[in-house]
């Protein structure tokens, strides 16, 4: 299965950059992510509960990053295994570039599955492989969007002040 799409994010490229890298802001973007932690700084562990068509299962996966040309573009590899439901494997080429209203974010998306899941049909997991990517990216806009303009964080003083999405994740 292949997809490719793109969306218009309403941030700088260094901010979105940064968020692509963020486990807390992946997390939040991956629908049925339950946890997801960086294990160095080209990798990731994930678990995530998904449901397709009549089969349920929690993929329990590692997620690398390659191919990697900040802050315009790199390559995700992952694959999981969901226990007797089956498992997953595939990669999206992932590529940055200036927009007029943000960040022009491109994806090539290829994905493969096995097991209980890949005997529901080609053109079930397709559809759900399209939805999961929809959402993901329009999730992760959100994320980016939403952080990127100012939102109040307490201080240890007590003060609350105003920082950015990118102030957060660079400690600035």
């Amino acid at each position: 299965m292949e997809l490719k799409g793109s969306r218009v994010i309403k941030a700088d490229r260094a901010t979105v950059w940064a968020a692509l890298n963020d486990p807390e802001v992946l997390k939040q973007a991956v629908p049925g992510c339950q946890e997801m932690a960086k294990t160095s700084d080209t990798s990731f562990e994930a678990t995530v509960k998904q449901k397709v068509g009549p089969v349920s299962a929690t993929f329990k996966g590692e997620v690398e990053l390659s191919e990697i040309n900040a802050p315009q573009s790199y390559r995700i590899s992952g694959s999981g295994k969901g226990g007797p439901a089956g498992h997953a494997s595939g990669g999206a080429f992932v590529t940055l570039s200036d927009h007029e209203d943000g960040t022009l974010l491109e994806y090539d998306v290829e994905a493969k599955v096995g097991g209980k899941i890949a005997q529901l049909g080609a053109r079930l997991i397709d559809g759900f492989a399209k939805k999961m990517a929809d959402q993901f990216f329009e999730r992760f806009a959100g994320v980016v969007e939403d952080a990127n303009g100012t939102s109040e964080v307490a201080e240890a003083d007590g003060e609350t002040k105003k920082k950015s999405l990118w102030g957060r994740i660079t400690g600035a």
